[in-house]
């Protein structure tokens, strides 16, 4: 061993072996929110049926138990514009289909689409609502759009009978002027 006067030189005591032990779990962490890898639209299907699926969201929607963190009191307008930047993960609470790797936003996938329709409009709920971000709602918009134009999601808008005599009085015809 040598011993240097200068004070730029680290001698070979002062140097440490890294811990073995937070590198694992800093790669477990990198690994985590890594995002490169695609899921196929098979696997997505299957996980929803799964009871690991059933484990995590129970009966409720993918978005319902999802609160975006924000600073203040009134929640911003918007949501953010992407959780995924790089292939990885960059916020510290993505959104709800962000945060699951499994939930692929794909026309074939119909059960995690009809979770973003309304039931009562058969119209795709807002983003504000569902608290997905501006790029996976895009995603979706087009999944749903295409699923429609396929056939693969009917909503029917039940046909409500009127009865026209609350309407219209009995016996109050206009006669035809000559």
């Amino acid at each position: 061993m040598v011993i240097s006067d200068r004070c730029d030189v680290k001698s070979e005591e002062n140097i440490e072996e890294p811990q073995t032990e937070h590198t694992t779990e800093n790669l477990l962490k990198k690994q985590h929110k890594d995002r490169t890898q695609v899921i196929p639209v098979d696997t997505s299907i299957r996980y929803l049926k799964s009871s690991a699926y059933k484990e995590t969201y129970g009966d409720t929607f993918v978005w319902e138990q999802y609160r975006r963190n924000h600073k203040g009191a009134y929640a911003p307008r918007k949501t953010r514009k992407t959780c995924i930047r790089g292939g990885v993960i960059s916020t510290g609470n993505p959104c709800p289909i962000c945060r699951d790797e499994y939930l692929v936003l794909d026309h074939r996938n119909i059960e995690l689409l009809r979770q973003f329709i309304s039931p009562h409009t058969g119209e795709i709920l807002s983003y504000s609502k569902t608290g997905v971000c501006q790029k996976k709602h895009f995603e979706l918009v087009v999944a749903v759009e295409r699923a429609w134009d396929l056939g693969l999601i009917a909503f029917d808008v039940p046909f409500r009978e009127f009865d026209l005599d609350e309407y219209y009085q009995k016996g109050a015809t206009k006669e035809p002027k000559s």
